[in-house]
């Protein structure tokens, strides 16, 4: 699971320093402007069915599927189903895509309806263009559920790095050239670009491992009677949690203007620990976890304990994200994001709707891992069922925190975008709660030892202050603020695995084990 888990963590690590690199320049260029916040808003409508059929459904439907096959040596009929998904997928994405484009005028009103006048109209050409790379990055999520089963995760995972170098470009070719609404539309145009290239980088590899794929819709193969049966629920299922997403920044869009920018910055950073770590583990997991054979107790017992393992590795590196992005969340947004429109307000800003998003950060990661263990036993009904519950929780919270609490507690708006971000982690943990309790039914006592916990946070918080006092205190204050959070990040880095290693934390051990190796200061 490790050396997997590497590489997948590896290939995402690559891809979002692209991505805060691509999100750096997007805000020298447009801060929390009007334009700003109408390509973050379009953005979601696409990212929408690239979430809701790419990725995390072919992961729980597909994968499960074509990984038994292969362990089994059924590489024909595995084949064959790769063949069909992939024919399905392509003529269900390109009938969405074509009926996206007529149907934005009133996607948006859904997804923005704050949004009026030029800053709506700009909304919906952004979306109209987008709409085609959102097709090219579905595809692209076939060729990594096939790479993924055959056990090659790097090129899957570094992709990307592609699709953001191509948007970092577009914008700086044209960003001096053109206004903000010219160049939002013109930087629409290189992510679609973007999207081919990450399509195109990945299918000869999957073709070549696919072996005699070939376009076929033949429904009448077992297995993939199993894929489609598996797919409804969790399309459902991830619909669910897209519409959660999709519901904060609905809200946001009533909120003043720079509240959609300010919540797509902080989900920047959010994402990266639970895509380096969370995803990461749970990608590498599930074709292991699928490939289990034996008696139903071997089964059990075996993925008891990936899970388990699994569990401590993901909390190991999400804590101390927490807690870096609780007491030095100022540091590190600054540092990425603070140039051009985007001032030290803003700044501020962005690091409140990082904390609000901390609260779920946790059990946003774990839970990952909990839902790929459903999916490897092929179970896709139960994660739906707790997911439906997140966004009833998400709703409810989300409306109370960012437009009533603000008011109670004497307020200003802008409060109400770290209300939802903070709205959303506690309907986060809801969802975890349950997705544990009832796995735990399945296959017995899962979860994070207290000793273990109790470690991991004593020592990111104790480095974390430590390293608080450092950036803002000891560094000198004239500094630029790159180089204050780079030093800052630096002590805490060392503190933490330091700490780690001294008080015998088994994940802190290994990894510097590791690094004196490669460094051959040790065996």
């Amino acid at each position: 699971m490790k050396n997997h888990a590497i590489l997948v963590g590896i290939g995402i690590f690559l891809s979002r320093i692209a991505g805060l690199v691509r999100e750096r320049v997007f805000a020298h260029y447009f801060g929390n402007s009007a334009a700003g916040d109408a390509f973050k808003a379009a953005l979601k409508i696409p990212n929408f069915l690239q979430n809701l059929f790419g990725e995390g459904v072919l992961s729980a439907s597909f994968i499960p599927v074509y990984a038994q096959l292969l362990a089994k040596k059924h590489d024909e009929e595995a084949a064959k189903v790769a063949s069909v998904i992939g024919s399905l997928m392509f003529l269900m994405t390109s009938f969405l895509v074509i009926a996206g484009v007529f149907a934005t005028p009133m996607l948006i009103d859904l997804i923005a309806p704050g949004f009026e006048g030029e800053k709506r109209q700009l909304t919906i050409h952004i979306v109209q263009i987008l709409f085609p790379g959102t097709g090219f990055l579905v595809m692209s999520a076939w060729c990594l559920g096939i790479l993924n089963s055959h056990k090659k995760f790097f090129l899957s995972y570094i992709a990307p790095v592609i699709w953001n170098l191509t948007i970092i470009a577009t914008l700086i070719l044209w960003g001096e050239k053109q206004a903000q609404f010219d160049l939002a539309i013109t930087v629409a145009w290189g992510l679609v670009v973007g999207s081919f290239l990450q399509f195109f980088v990945q299918l000869p590899s999957a073709l070549r491992l696919g072996k005699k794929i070939w376009p076929s819709v033949d429904m009448k193969i077992s297995s993939v009677t199993t894929v489609m049966r598996n797919f409804v629920p969790v399309v459902v299922s991830r619909g669910v949690v897209q519409v959660s997403a999709y519901i904060d920044s609905m809200l946001a869009s009533l909120l003043p203007t720079g509240a959609v920018s300010s919540l797509a910055y902080a989900q920047t950073l959010y994402l990266l620990p639970v895509s380096l770590f969370g995803m990461s583990v749970s990608a590498a997991e599930l074709p292991s976890m699928s490939q289990a054979v034996g008696t139903d107790e071997e089964i059990r017992n075996y993925l008891q304990g990936r899970l388990n393992r699994g569990l401590q590795q993901i909390a190991f590196f999400v804590i101390p994200s927490v807690v870096a992005f609780l007491l030095l969340g100022d540091l590190i947004v600054g540092a990425v994001f603070q140039t051009g429109e985007f001032d030290a307000h803003n700044t501020q800003t962005v690091w409140m709707v990082l904390i609000g998003s901390t609260v779920g950060l946790l059990a946003s990661t774990l839970g990952r891992l909990y839902s790929s263990t459903f999916y490897s036993l092929k179970d896709t009904r139960t994660p739906l069922k707790f997911a439906i519950l997140r966004v009833i929780a998400t709703t409810g919270l989300g409306v109370l925190f960012a437009f009533y609490l603000p008011k109670w507690f004497g307020l200003t708006e802008e409060w109400g975008t770290p209300g939802l971000t903070a709205s959303a982690g506690i309907a986060g943990w809801i969802e975890f709660y349950f997705l544990r309790r009832s796995l735990n039914d399945k296959i017995g006592a899962t979860g994070l030892p207290l000793r273990f916990q109790f470690k991991v946070w004593a020592i990111a918080l104790v480095s974390a202050a430590v390293a608080a006092v450092v950036g803002r205190f000891v560094l000198p204050q004239d500094w630029h603020v790159i180089l204050r959070a780079l030093g800052a990040v630096a002590v805490y880095g060392l503190l933490y695995f330091g700490m780690g290693y001294f008080f015998q934390v088994e994940q802190a051990q290994g990894f510097i084990q590791k690094v004196l190796r490669r460094l051959k200061l040790v065996r």
